[in-house]
Formats: C-alpha cells, sequence, structure tokens
C-alpha cells in the first residue's frame, strides 16, 4: 500500500480548488477592474470609494460562482445567508489587502497598473482565508480512512 496516495490526493484536491478559485476569481476581477475602471476614471470617484463600490460587486458575484462550482462539495451548493455573511466579512481581508495596495502603489505607477498588482496581492489573501476558514471541510469521523 502506497502511504504517499492520500498525500497526493489532497494536493490535487487543493490544486484543483485553487484553480477553480483562480477562473471565478479571473471572472470577478474583470468585473472589479470593469467596474472600478469606470467609477474612477470616468465618474470621478475617488479611489478608496471606486475601489470598494467595485469589490462588493465582484465578492458577491464570487460567493455565488465559488459556493457553486469550487466549494460545491463544502456547501452542498447551497446559497445562505451566514455563510454569505462569513465570506464577505472573511474577504475584507482581501480588500485591504487590495485597497492598501492600489492606494499606496498608485503613487509609484499608473493607477490601473496599481490595481492589477492589488488583484494578485489580494487573490493571495482571500484563496487562504476562503479555503481554510468559510468552506473548510467539516471534520473527518475517526473510522473514515
Amino acid at each position: 500500500m502506497n502511504r504517499d496516495r492520500p498525500n497526493r490526493l489532497i494536493d490535487r484536491t487543493l490544486l484543483s480548488k485553487a484553480a477553480k478559485f483562480a477562473v471565478v476569481g479571473l471572472v470577478n476581477t474583470l468585473i472589479d477592474f470593469g467596474l472600478f475602471s469606470v467609477t474612477h476614471l470616468y465618474f470621478g470617484l475617488p479611489i478608496i470609494v471606486a475601489n470598494v463600490f467595485s469589490w462588493t460587486v465582484a465578492v458577491s458575484g464570487s460567493y455565488v460562482m465559488n459556493t457553486l462550482v469550487t466549494f460545491a462539495a463544502e456547501s452542498n451548493r447551497e446559497l445562505r445567508a451566514s455563510t454569505y455573511a462569513s465570506f464577505v466579512g472573511f474577504q475584507v481581508g482581501g480588500l485591504v489587502a487590495n485597497t492598501a495596495t492600489v492606494f499606496a502603489a498608485s503613487y509609484l505607477m499608473p493607477v490601473l497598473l496599481a490595481k492589477a498588482l492589488a488583484i494578485g496581492v489580494s487573490f493571495l489573501v482571500n484563496f487562504s482565508l476562503t479555503h481554510f476558514v468559510v468552506f473548510r471541510p467539516p471534520p473527518r469521523s475517526p473510522e473514515a480512512p
């Protein structure tokens, strides 16, 4: 019996979830970036206001897509207000990282490049919090192999 097999299964499952999370994130990144660009550049909203608005719309879409696709097994594909609140609450960590990065980096580079950098920073924070806290798998029973 190969003792490495369970570890490879866990790694494959984690990588699959990270890939799905990244695809969902890409869709919502386009929404976030598009709304940020329009509200800041065309409507003149301040960077922080435009960023919080675009993030709020994108994170709501992210919750729905991650519940139905990425973490379908953990969520039973059921949208729940309590899970949404938890998801949004923990994604605030990503929002803080994103907003701080875009704001600070905007002094060093063009604002849209700063926004792109901020998206990368927040991906790392968001996936970690979502995977390990919001949609963590239920505890295994002692008799499970």
